[in-house]
C-alpha cells in the first residue's frame, strides 16, 4: 500500500511529492497528461522564490529588470524589498520548466509519477483510500480547477460563477506598429483599450509575446477553440493594421469564477491548490497559491504517516490555508473592480484615491506583502527571513539549515532547550548581525514560518 497518493502532476502536486518524498513516505503521483505543462509564462512570487529556496531549489531567471508585481494594473511599483527578502521581484519562469524542476526534485527524493492515468473511481474507506484499484493511506486531489476527485466524491465547490471569458495566446508577430509594447514592463504599461477590446500585451524573452485579450461587447465559451482569425481581429482592432499575426503557439481561456472548498480535508482526502479554490488570475497568485499550500501541507502530512504528529496537527493544514486562500480570492474580486472592461466614472475616481494611497510607504509595504506573500503569517506563527548565518562550521544561511525539510531550533543567543526536547528538530547554535532576531531562540517549521518554542510539543510532538 501507498502511504499517499497525489492526483495531479503540476506544480501543487509535484510540489508536494517531494516534501512527503523528503519525509520518508511512499508517494505516487497520478497524472492524465502524458507530458509536462505549456510553456505558458508564469510569475513566481517572492515568498514562493523563497520557499523553493528552502529546498535548495533555484527559483531565479536571468532578469535582473522588470515588472515586479501590481496590484489591478495600477500604475504603481510594489516594493517588495523592506520585507527583507533575497527575491524582490516577481521571477518569469514558465509553467512547463517549473514543472519540470518540481519534478526533477521530487523523483530524486524517490517519488513514483506516472503519467497518461486519467482517474476514473474513488472509494473512501475509514482507514485508506482507494483509486482505480490502487490502495493508499490518503489522497490528496491537486487535479486543478476541474477536479476529478471533487466530482468523484460529490464535494461541493461553492462561490461565484463567470462573468467575464478573457483568452490567453502566446504569439509571434510578422509585423509591430509603434503601438505594441517594446520590452517587458510594469502591468500598466502594457495594457490597452480600443475598438471593443481590451488586452495586455507582454514581450517575452524568446521573441514571442503574452497576448491576453477580451471583448467588452461579446464573450466567448469558455471551452470554445481560439482560433488566428480571432487572434488576428483582436490585434488588429487594438494594435492597428500594421501589426500582422505571425503564429500561434499556444492559446487557451480563462474567466473571473471565484470559488473555494468550505473544508480542505474530506476523511482520507485532502485538497489543494485550483483543486480547493479558484480566482481571477490577477496579480498572478494561483501557481503560488497552491506551491504554499503543498508546502504547509507537506509536512504536517508526513508526520501523520509517521504517527509522529501531535493531535491536531493535521487539521492546522485547514486552518491555515484556508483563510491564506480566502484573502487572495477577496483581493482579487477587488482588483477586478479596477480592471473591469467597462467601469465608470466612479470606479475611475476610486482609481486615483488608491493610486494615490499605494504612494504612501506604509500603503505600498501592506500591497507588496498581499500580492507576494511576503506579508502572510498564521495565528502564532511568523514568516522568518533567509538570515545570513555564522555557526561553528563557518558561514551559512537559513535556507541552507532546513534543507532537509525538517524543523529547526535555532539559538542566536545562549538559551537552554526547551522541555520536552528530544531530537524531534534539527538544533542549531549560530550567530547574526540582524538586529531584530540577534540573540533569540526560534523554533522554525520546514516551511519557513517560526513559532514560540514553548509550543515545541505542539507542532512537533
Amino acid at each position: 500500500m501507498t502511504d499517499v497518493l497525489i492526483a495531479g502532476a503540476g506544480p501543487t502536486g509535484l510540489a508536494l511529492a517531494a516534501e512527503l518524498a523528503m519525509a520518508g513516505v511512499s508517494v505516487r503521483v497520478l497524472e492524465r497528461r502524458e507530458g509536462p505543462g505549456l510553456p505558458r509564462p508564469v510569475g513566481l512570487q517572492p515568498r514562493t522564490a523563497e520557499l523553493l529556496e528552502l529546498r535548495g531549489l533555484d527559483p531565479a531567471d536571468q532578469e535582473t529588470e522588470g515588472p515586479s508585481g501590481h496590484f489591478a494594473g495600477l500604475p504603481v511599483a510594489l516594493d517588495h524589498s523592506v520585507w527583507h527578502t533575497r527575491h524582490p521581484r516577481v521571477i518569469n519562469r514558465t509553467q512547463d520548466d517549473v514543472e519540470a524542476m518540481l519534478a526533477e526534485h521530487a523523483l530524486k527524493h524517490g517519488a513514483v509519477v506516472e503519467r497518461g492515468h486519467e482517474i476514473t473511481t474513488v472509494d473512501v474507506g475509514a482507514d485508506g483510500v482507494t483509486v482505480d484499484g490502487r490502495r493508499a493511506r490518503w489522497l490528496v486531489a491537486c487535479d486543478g480547477a476541474h477536479s476529478t476527485v471533487r466530482r468523484l466524491l460529490g464535494v461541493p465547490f461553492p462561490g461565484r460563477t463567470e462573468t467575464h471569458v478573457a483568452t490567453l495566446a502566446h504569439i509571434r508577430l510578422a509585423a509591430a506598429s509603434e503601438l505594441v509594447p517594446a520590452r517587458a514592463a510594469h502591468f500598466s504599461q502594457v495594457t490597452r483599450q480600443a475598438n471593443g477590446y481590451w488586452s495586455m500585451l507582454t514581450p517575452l524573452g524568446d521573441g514571442g509575446h503574452r497576448f491576453v485579450f477580451g471583448s467588452t461587447t461579446t464573450q466567448p465559451g469558455r471551452d470554445a477553440p481560439v482560433s488566428d482569425t480571432e487572434v488576428t481581429e483582436a490585434l488588429t482592432a487594438l494594435y492597428g493594421a500594421e501589426t500582422r499575426l505571425g503564429e500561434v503557439y499556444g492559446a487557451s481561456r480563462f474567466n473571473d469564477a471565484t470559488r473555494q472548498l468550505e473544508r480542505y480535508r474530506h476523511g482520507r482526502v485532502l485538497f489543494a491548490g485550483d483543486a480547493a479554490h479558484i480566482h481571477p488570475p490577477l496579480g498572478g497568485q494561483g501557481l503560488n497559491l497552491g506551491v504554499q499550500d503543498a508546502m504547509n501541507l507537506g509536512w504536517k502530512l508526513a508526520a501523520t504517516v509517521r504517527g509522529t504528529a501531535p493531535e491536531g496537527l493535521l487539521d492546522t493544514y485547514h486552518d491555515e490555508r484556508h483563510p491564506a486562500a480566502a484573502r487572495v480570492l477577496r483581493h482579487t474580486a477587488a482588483q477586478r473592480v479596477f480592471t473591469a472592461p467597462n467601469r465608470g466614472e466612479n470606479v475611475e475616481a476610486l482609481r486615483e484615491i488608491v493610486v494615490d494611497l499605494m504612494r504612501l510607504p506604509d500603503a505600498n509595504s501592506y500591497f507588496s506583502g498581499l500580492l507576494s506573500g511576503l506579508g502572510l503569517g498564521y495565528p502564532g506563527a511568523r514568516r522568518v527571513p533567509d538570515l545570513d548565518l555564522t555557526t561553528s562550521d563557518g558561514p551559512t544561511r537559513l535556507s541552507a539549515l532546513l534543507r532537509g525539510g525538517r524543523g529547526l531550533l535555532l539559538d542566536l543567543g545562549d538559551h537552554p532547550v526547551p522541555p520536552g526536547f528530544t531530537g524531534q528538530v534539527d538544533h542549531v547554535r549560530a550567530a547574526t548581525s540582524d538586529d531584530e532576531y540577534r540573540g533569540r531562540l526560534l523554533l522554525v517549521r520546514p516551511d519557513g514560518y517560526a513559532v514560540d518554542p514553548a509550543e515545541l510539543g505542539r507542532w512537533f510532538g
